[in-house]
């Protein structure tokens, strides 16, 4: 387990842009050392920004979008387009206005897909599908992916794997389906924490009053199952991007002085 490193932003919007800088920042380095680069989205409001702010910043032409390969960490189980949807609100945030390999670009399942309105079978399905793009070097049946990113929820949530339930407890599959969430809908697909735990780099993204509980509670010690985005951690690298609110519950030891 890699110790987590903070970094703490005067509010959202410094938050969005310096984190979008930064993503920009490790997929070029990514391509320039392997000729492409890996990373898995994250929705919800703290997500949604970072795209924005990605597509609004002028160093995003130095990425190279066709070798880009994009994941998701957790979707709502709706039907395609649905306004709901993590990959719905990516498109319109940034994913339309770059020029994107639409084969690189792997939406989880919607429920009018293939598999029905079979949640699980929907999720074995993105299962397979990381297993595919898996090297013989990689772990855990899921590509090395350069970036993760994870919002954190006010209970502690990441992806879809909220607090006690199933989900969270999962140790042998990557991708599960997640029945009665207590956050609408009720029905999602998800990454799990193996899943997540084979990145190289995981970032947590938390901004806002309302984050600050949570990120106090998983940066003090708490456990996963009680506390999900406190087992939430990558193989050479854990970020939590925070604005000052998120932050106002943590020890100042927690974080250091030049936190922007």
């Amino acid at each position: 387990m890699t110790p987590p490193q903070l970094v703490v932003h005067r509010d959202k919007e410094l938050m969005a842009q310096a984190a979008a800088a930064r993503l920009i920042t490790r997929i070029v380095d990514a391509q320039a050392a392997r000729g492409h680069a890996s990373v898995v989205l994250t929705g919800g409001r703290n997500g949604n920004g970072l795209l924005a702010a990605l597509a609004a910043a002028p160093a995003r032409d130095a990425v190279d979008w066709a070798r880009l390969d994009l994941w998701w960490g957790d979707e709502r189980f709706l039907p395609e387009g649905d306004p709901e949807r993590n990959v719905t609100q990516a498109r319109e945030a940034l994913l339309d206005a770059v020029p994107l390999d639409p084969a690189r670009v792997h939406a989880m399942p919607a429920s009018d897909g293939p598999y029905g309105k079979d949640v699980d079978e929907a999720a074995a399905a993105y299962a397979a599908e990381l297993a595919a793009a898996a090297g013989p070097e990689d772990h855990g049946g899921v590509p090395a992916f350069d970036v993760l990113m994870l919002g954190v929820g006010p209970d502690t949530h990441v992806a879809s794997l909220f607090p006690e339930l199933p989900a969270v407890r999962e140790t042998e599959r990557t991708v599960v389906g997640v029945h009665g969430a207590p956050k609408p809908p009720p029905v999602r697909v998800s990454l799990t924490l193996p899943a997540i735990r084979a990145a190289r780099e995981v970032w947590l993204l938390a901004a806002g009053e309302d984050k600050a509980e949570a990120a106090a509670i998983a940066l003090s010690g708490a456990g996963e199952i009680q506390a999900p985005a406190a087992g939430a951690y990558g193989r050479s690298r854990t970020l939590w991007l925070l604005d000052a609110a998120a932050a106002s519950q943590l020890p100042r030891a927690l974080y250091p002085p030049a936190s922007a």
